[in-house]
């Protein structure tokens, strides 16, 4: 259901595209799943941050500058580029608060995986589907106060130029209320690019962006569609500056 650039956010909007990131599944029928969002910082979760933070300190030499923006509480959406599939681990420098993120619904299909993947931090998305699906997933991951990475460019991209960022972000911090914390990845891509199934240990530089407030809401408790667009232009602007510097610190995209 298309939406025009003149009508509000409200129940019926549909964001178009939301960004979503590798939610590869099959061509099955989505599972039935009732997503519940776990918070808590479990065994498992603090053994799996530990082991990527080695990785991301021996592999990477990952750096991040300035530490400390994220807010240390209410709901945030951290809004990377993406040029690598390594900016899944490195992007989870920025805080120390749980991190939430997309993974294919077909995991779930292994009960062991079911059970753990909650506790990780994971909540599934069907390809066919993912949408809205992911919207209305996301949405409760931000609603509970926590925190979600989404890639806004929707897909690993090549190239210096940031540009046609998915909506998905700003829709969903109207929604939601959440900040938005834009950051640059620079010297993933000469790590493992697009199309690469060898992983070069190089060095990565994390810039993280001044947070972005939500859109405000209008009198009726609804926020202009062009709010929205705005905020996604802002986004645009401040991941092309984070991206730029965080290059010239590696010196390689």
């Amino acid at each position: 259901m298309a939406v025009s650039p003149d009508r509000e956010t409200g129940d019926q909007a549909d964001p178009g595209s939301t960004g979503v990131v590798e939610a590869s599944g099959t061509s099955e029928a989505p599972l039935d799943l009732d997503v519940v969002i776990d918070t808590r910082i479990t065994l498992q979760y603090r053994l799996l941050r530990i082991a990527v933070h080695f990785l991301n300190v021996v592999l990477f030499r990952t750096s991040v500058s300035p530490k400390g923006l994220v807010p240390v509480e209410g709901p945030v959406i951290i809004a990377p580029v993406h040029r690598s599939l390594v900016d899944f681990f490195v992007a989870s420098e920025v805080c120390d608060r749980k991190l939430h993120y997309m993974a294919k619904d077909s995991l779930w299909k292994n009960s062991t995986l079911a059970k753990i993947l909650p506790s990780l931090g994971a909540f599934p998305v069907h390809r066919e589907s993912a949408d809205r699906e992911a919207l209305r997933r996301a949405q409760r991951v931000l609603e509970a106060g926590e925190v979600l990475i989404l890639f806004p460019e929707g897909e690993r991209r090549s190239g210096p130029v940031i540009e046609d960022l998915h909506e998905g972000v700003a829709f969903l911090a109207a929604r939601t209320g959440a900040t938005v914390i834009p950051v640059g990845i620079g010297g993933s891509a000469s790590v493992m690019p697009k199309g690469s199934k060898i992983l070069r240990p190089r060095h990565i530089h994390l810039e993280v962006g001044e947070p972005i407030a939500p859109p405000e809401r209008s009198g009726t408790g609804r926020v202009p569609r062009s709010r929205i667009h705005q905020l996604t232009e802002q986004l645009t602007v401040a991941l092309q500056d984070l991206y730029d510097r965080s290059v010239e610190s590696t010196g390689r995209y």
